[in-house]
């Protein structure tokens, strides 16, 4: 039954998973190896020993029933926080971020595990409230099922991490048919405090004159007014719907309502945010204004990769990286050393493999049966499309820099163990299409 079930997976996705881990190992192993040709790094070793492991979680996962997993969603997401809350008091530190544990010579990130375990209570939770989806109560009580772990996350802090539950939740809650008025609210007012956030510090680095309304944003009372201003037009176009039933007034509070939300928000980005993820931010925009600062980690991975060129340097024959320019090359800029190696022509083919994943992967889950597989399925591959995004649109410059690994690839246990058992969900998924 095992091999039956072993031939009716998706080789497609299979293939190219196991291609990019070997992809990964390869230029881990270069990333170790300096410019006189001495390798200062068993990370590659290490990294075989997680496949070899992972492998094991993901036959066992693609062959369970992923309805046992439902059953068991809420002990899993409820574990997972757990551990998070414990990461935060003896968890390893790595770079400033207190997000591992130590055991037995591995270093463990509990927070990249709780992405599947809040995929896997979010949609079963959206399930059973299916009948209720369109109320407001029922969006409100999935978001803090979604962002739960992210308050955890961003204590540590580890924003890149808490950045993924983000579109996580926006996908999987579409999917369900949660009210796209509900959905944009959060996507706008999350981006509106991210802008006037940041405003008052790229007013003084990049614009370097003053903005007006910048002043207001940074002075106690205007803002009140201005915050307090916005409140009473909300009141007072939510008490003339309330009577009137026009549309007109709803529309008025609600993007009334959105712009307070979202200037209200922002005060605690420029209190939350460290200096240097303000930076990296900034340097986004413009690297050259901090080039040996927050501006090195994009302006060095910009050098690697246009030094690729077609064909790239030849494996083992970079410089960027043995030379020891790229910042953790083995784990956010693996893909510049991919892109100085092997060229256009290799990032495409690296590319290429995960849009074979994504592409056949939506295809998978959109052959489920049955709406928890479905939402999990959609979860699973907005999580793998973001890392992608991000990591890659990190190396060539057109993402900000947040620490976001590339999966199968990258080194690390956590986010290899992660991306199996992901897949191992999605092919088992597959599997029991037929079920209903």
């Amino acid at each position: 039954m095992k091999v039956k079930k072993l031939i009716n997976i998706d080789l497609a996705v299979f293939f190219s998973m196991i291609i990019l881990m070997i992809i990964g190992v390869m230029f881990i192993y270069s990333s170790g190896v300096t410019s006189t040709g001495m390798l200062i790094s068993n990370e590659y070793i290490y990294q075989i020993v997680w496949i070899v492991s992972g492998l094991i979680i993901f036959f066992t996962v693609m062959f369970s029933d992923y309805l046992i997993f439902r059953k068991w969603s809420f002990y899993i997401y409820s574990a997972s926080i757990a551990i998070l809350i414990l990461t935060l008091f003896i968890g390893k530190e790595v770079h400033g971020s207190k997000s591992w544990f130590g055991i037995l010579g591995f270093s463990i990130q509990p927070s990249e595990f709780a992405k599947i375990a809040t995929i896997l209570f979010l949609s079963d939770y959206l399930v059973k409230k299916e009948k209720s989806i369109k109320n407001l109560s029922t969006f409100f009580l999935s978001m803090v099922v979604a962002f739960l772990p992210v308050i955890f996350i961003i204590a540590q802090p580890d924003m890149g991490t808490a950045l993924v539950y983000i579109p996580i939740f926006l996908v999987v809650a579409f999917m369900a048919g949660v009210k796209k008025r509900y959905l944009f609210f959060l996507f706008f007012s999350g981006f509106q405090m991210i802008f006037f956030g940041m405003l008052p510090v790229w007013q003084r680095l990049i614009f370097k004159k003053d903005i007006k309304f910048v002043k207001i944003l940074l002075t106690n009372d205007l803002f009140l007014i201005l915050v307090g201003a916005i409140g009473i037009i909300a009141l007072l176009s939510g008490i003339g719907y309330i009577f009137t039933k026009k549309k007109y007034f709803y529309w008025i509070m609600y993007s009334s309502f959105l712009s307070m939300v979202g200037f209200i928000g922002s005060l605690g980005i420029r209190f939350f945010l460290k200096e240097y993820q303000i930076m990296r931010l900034i340097v986004f925009i413009n690297p050259g204004i901090d080039p040996r600062g927050a501006g090195w980690n994009t302006i060095q991975s910009l050098i690697a990769v246009g030094s690729g060129g077609l064909t790239g340097k030849g494996f083992l024959e970079g410089t960027q990286s043995h030379y020891r320019f790229l910042p953790e090359q083995s784990t956010d800029f693996i893909f510049s050393i991919i892109s100085e190696e092997w060229g256009f022509i290799g990032s495409v083919s690296v590319i290429i493999l995960f849009a074979i994943i994504l592409v056949r992967g939506l295809i998978l889950v959109m052959n489920s049966k049955d709406n928890y597989g479905y939402y999990v399925g959609s979860g699973i591959i907005i999580m793998i499309f973001f890392h992608v995004i991000v990591n890659i649109g990190m190396a060539i410059g057109i993402m900000p820099i947040t620490g976001i690994p590339l999966l199968f690839i990258s080194y690390g246990g956590s986010s290899l163990w992660t991306s199996l058992i992901s897949i191992g969900l999605i092919q088992n998924i597959y599997l029991r299409r037929f079920r209903y």
